[in-house]
């Protein structure tokens, strides 16, 4: 699990991630980047991430897809991201391409609904909750 600072270098992340596996043996490689896009008029959107509970449940699929012999990375950032820049990215690599296509899949639904993670629309320079974009965590008493 990675955590940047702004919008992340696509480019990077994944090539470091394709050199660290280059001799892992695994037969898939199954990527997903999620892209601000320009809607309803915001400049961007803005994160907070609370990492102690996020490292707990992405430890946690670490454990899922050791079962499956398989490994999961992500990363996200933290802070402003403009429109048309990646926040997120997320990959699968697996012996098998059934698994790989089956665990991204789960892997970012349960990230949307259940990751620590606050978003905000950016709008001319301003932060606003983005109540609609956000998730209400289970037992997360007033942020619920």
């Amino acid at each position: 699990m990675e955590l940047y600072q702004g919008p992340l270098d696509i480019k990077e992340i994944f090539g470091r991630w394709l050199e660290e596996e280059s001799r892992a043996n695994y037969g898939a490689y199954i990527p997903f980047v999620g892209t601000i896009r320009a809607e309803e008029g915001i400049d961007g959107l803005s994160f907070d991430i609370y990492g102690p509970i996020l490292a707990v449940w992405f430890e946690r699929w670490q454990e899922i897809a050791k079962t499956k012999g398989a490994k999961v990375k992500m990363a996200h950032a933290v802070g402003d991201v403009p429109i048309h820049t990646s926040s997120y990215i997320a990959a699968v690599f697996s012996p098998k391409r059934r698994v790989a296509l089956e665990m991204i899949d789960a892997f970012v639904e349960d990230f949307k609904a259940n990751a620590p993670i606050w978003k905000y629309d950016l709008v001319d320079g301003k932060r606003h909750y983005a109540t609609d974009r956000s998730t209400p965590m289970s037992g997360a008493g007033l942020l619920a």
